[in-house]
């Protein structure tokens, strides 16, 4: 039985994690600049244009807070890796995004995109080493299922999970454009809201 799109709304958006409103339980969702975070935030509520997409690497470049009608959120953060934004705007960054995943209390789970075209960038594999030092849970996403060649996935797959040293059962791949996973997503996503994610990654 499929699960219905999420009804997400767009809530604000905030250059610092203290203008952000109290939540119960949030999902931050973190990946490279391009990888799609955007497209896969429309495919669970299953709309075009709730949050903003773009060809340009780094659209995204504040906290961007969705929230669900029972008050659940989910943290849109700013793409890292390369970006065509002013340099005076990337060099805040790190400080906004590391204070956020640092400072917001009801922060579940953080789900991190991979370019599954792609494989898993030194800014991907930088972006879990930091995760894990600060003991933070963690949740992967394989990004772009569709733009892998059928011929190429399995390989991919264990490639992606090898060297982002977890067990291949963990990463869900989804594809936005096609819809692949999204269901599956979107039931993962309401589970992890509903009760805390322990941090699994070693």
């Amino acid at each position: 039985m499929g699960v219905a799109p999420l009804q997400l709304r767009f809530v604000l958006s905030a250059p610092d994690v203290a203008e952000l409103p109290p939540t119960e339980a949030e999902l931050a969702i973190v990946g490279r600049s391009n990888v799609g975070k955007s497209s896969v935030i429309n495919a669970l509520a299953n709309r075009r244009d709730l949050a903003k997409t773009s060809k340009t690497p780094g659209r995204t470049q504040l906290l961007n807070l969705f929230a669900l009608p029972d008050g659940r959120t989910l943290m849109d953060l700013p793409g890292y890796g390369f970006a065509e934004v002013p340099a005076k705007v990337r060099a805040r960054w790190p400080a906004m995004i590391e204070g956020y995943l640092l400072g917001r209390e009801q922060l579940r789970a953080v789900v991190v995109l991979i370019d599954a075209a792609v494989g898993p960038t030194a800014n991907d594999l930088e972006t879990l080493g930091w995760l894990r030092a600060h003991d933070l849970p963690v949740q992967l996403v394989a990004t772009k299922h569709d733009k892998v060649k059928p011929s190429k996935r399995e390989a991919r797959r264990a490639e992606l999970c090898d060297r982002c040293g977890v067990p291949r059962g963990d990463v869900l791949w989804v594809s936005s454009a096609k819809g692949v996973g999204i269901d599956e997503l979107r039931r993962r996503v309401l589970g992890w809201l509903d009760e805390p994610v322990q941090p699994t990654l070693p």
